[in-house]
């Protein structure tokens, strides 16, 4: 049966989200930082999954970020998207997180948001 090549990769991309969710699951006091990338932007969600509430979000969408820097998907503007989300979390008292990195292999972009992160001082 042959089917078109967006339907397989939406497929593909579902199967790997599962494989990687059944390991990771965030509580209060560990929230899982899930990142996405689009093609034009970068966008992280912190998530209690117990509760099911977001409890802080950063993209490069932002005002903030807007001011800081002008390439939205570079690995610097994720360097600098690891630390606006950091000062969110550190308001909000959360030290400890779990790294939900979706489909996207860790390394590039996702890596160097992840270091942002580890070096704000974020354990995961």
């Amino acid at each position: 049966m042959y089917k078109d090549k967006v339907t397989v990769k939406k497929m593909a991309k579902e199967r790997i989200r599962k494989r990687i969710r059944k390991r990771i699951k965030g509580s209060s006091e560990r929230p899982r930082v899930y990142v996405f990338k689009s093609n034009r932007y970068v966008y992280a969600q912190v998530i209690d999954d117990e509760n099911g509430h977001i409890l802080a979000s950063a993209s490069t969408l932002e005002k903030e970020f807007k001011g800081k820097n002008k390439n939205f998907k570079n690995t610097e503007a994720c360097q600098v998207l690891g630390g606006m989300l950091v000062k969110k979390l550190k308001q909000k008292k959360i030290e400890r997180v779990i790294f939900d990195r979706g489909i996207y292999p860790y390394h590039g972009r996702i890596k160097a948001f992840a270091e942002a992160m580890r070096k704000g001082g974020l354990v995961f």
